[in-house]
């Protein structure tokens, strides 16, 4: 076998031509240092120090936020309208750019970090198992998949459990479900029960069959025709479930018990429990959407023990793996019956690290004292906000359960949160962009919650002058 030796001195840019280079003169100092490279040809490639101390210098070469921007704007297909701040690092609820500045984090990555940044526990289970395993597959059994199966089937209604990658993931496998379940259940029928029901100020992920579930007009219209056989009913009307879901027809009703991105509204008891006798009657599974509610989000480990009104399908997301990526969906031994072996999957879910981090965020979460934090914490933060902010003419309305609390103005929210993040306070908006989205990590404290309501009635002014 030939020795081959090439070398990359400073004058060598990043964009190397391998060709050129390999006409190179090999006759180089035996002084020179060389990192060895060993495959079918053995190289001895020499890395200028300027270039080694770039690479690793943790921001990659970038300097200040308007570089990273920039280059963003040349590089990334346009589907985020980001705000104009570079994140660098966080610890528990507080988050600094790369010029150092401070913010208090009120966003928790949209309802995701729930323990805050960096929680210890959650950095030294992700980095002991790094060290053991990472990714196999679903071809083969792992064992923290099936011990956070575990665990998940222990503190809810569910028997089964299936793992995706994403929110938007799991509700898709939600529908994919129904629609089998119904088969399953009506083998003779020449078509089953095909469609769904969901409802005003809905949101359930931008895949195709998640985006047809999803109300608003401006995500679904650029892409239709999206999956077809969707009613939108107004959230909260009883009279027009029982009038909707039919048998034969309706094969189920996708609800959020608390809408996050629709404006922080939440479902009353009387309307859930409607949805379930409707659902019963008429043969149709009933699903909840907890991607952004659930996992101690409302003081309850999941926000359908608030109600008292059990689904046959729960979606989880968001908060699950502490910022790793993980969906879930929750179904009975009755809907698990009619799925098999084939009828849906994904390389990456359920993957050990993603798994065993959940194992930690989850046992964290369901601990019934942390629960009770939140739910006080929440309380005594809604009563703070109403208090402080309530007089003002543009706050029509401060709601919320638990930490997932909603501000309602009377015009768009937008200069509210760039006012706040420029006093060092991230939060977000939603519903039709005149609600303030308050969802920080769940570890949050009582003087970071004093402080933000403060924040917040400082810049509440900005909204005169808009």
């Amino acid at each position: 076998m030939s020795s081959l030796h090439v070398f990359l001195n400073s004058s060598v840019t990043p964009s190397v031509d391998l060709p050129r280079l390999f006409k190179l003169d090999k006759g180089r100092s035996s002084s020179t240092r060389c990192l060895r490279i060993s495959a079918c040809l053995n190289l001895d490639v020499q890395i200028s120090s300027s270039a080694s101390s770039k690479s690793s210098s943790g921001k990659l070469g970038f300097r200040e936020s308007k570089e990273v921007m920039e280059m963003e704007g040349s590089l990334f297909v346009g589907t985020y309208a980001r705000v104009p701040i570079v994140l660098a690092s966080g610890k528990g609820c507080k988050l600094h750019d790369v010029e150092g500045r401070e913010y208090l984090d009120m966003t928790s990555g949209i309802a995701v970090n729930a323990l805050g940044h960096g929680d210890p526990d959650w950095v030294k289970t992700i980095t002991e198992q790094a060290n053991i395993l990472t990714h196999v597959s679903n071809v083969y059994y792992s064992i923290p998949q099936v011990e956070l199966a575990q665990r998940l089937v222990e503190c809810s209604f569910a028997d089964r459990v299936f793992f995706s990658n994403s929110g938007t993931e799991a509700n898709e496998a939600a529908i994919k479900f129904a629609r089998k379940f119904q088969r399953f259940l009506n083998p003779d029928e020449k078509q089953p029960a095909v469609e769904f029901i969901s409802f005003s100020n809905s949101f359930h992920g931008r895949t195709m069959g998640a985006l047809a579930l999803t109300s608003k007009e401006h995500y679904r219209l650029p892409f239709e025709p999206v999956m077809p056989g969707v009613t939108f009913l107004e959230y909260g009307n009883i009279q027009a479930t029982k009038e909707v879901i039919q048998r034969g027809k309706t094969a189920a009703v996708f609800v959020e018990p608390i809408q996050g991105e629709g404006g922080i509204y939440s479902a009353t008891k009387e309307f859930l429990q409607s949805l379930r006798s409707a659902c019963d009657d008429a043969g149709a599974l009933l699903v909840f959407d907890e991607v952004q509610c659930g996992l101690g989000r409302t003081g309850y480990l999941w926000a359908y023990e608030a109600y008292g009104v059990t689904p046959d399908i729960m979606t989880l997301a968001k908060p699950l793996a502490g910022g790793l990526p993980i969906g879930a969906v929750l179904v009975t031994d009755r809907v698990a019956a009619a799925i098999k072996s084939g009828d849906h999957g994904s390389t990456f879910a359920g993957g050990p690290l993603v798994c065993k981090a959940a194992l930690t965020v989850l046992e964290k979460i369901r601990n019934p004292e942390f629960l009770a934090t939140v739910s006080k914490k929440g309380q005594s933060f809604k009563k703070l906000l109403s208090e402080k902010l309530g007089k003002n003419p543009h706050v029509k309305e401060v709601r919320g359960l638990g930490l997932i609390i909603g501000i309602e103005l009377d015009i768009p929210a937008s200069p509210l949160v760039d006012a706040c993040r420029d006093s060092g306070l991230l939060i977000l908006t939603a519903g039709k962009g005149n609600v303030a989205r308050l969802v920080p990590p769940l570890v949050i404290s009582e003087q970071e919650l004093e402080h933000a309501a403060e924040i917040l009635l400082k810049c509440l002014p900005v909204l005169d002058s808009n």
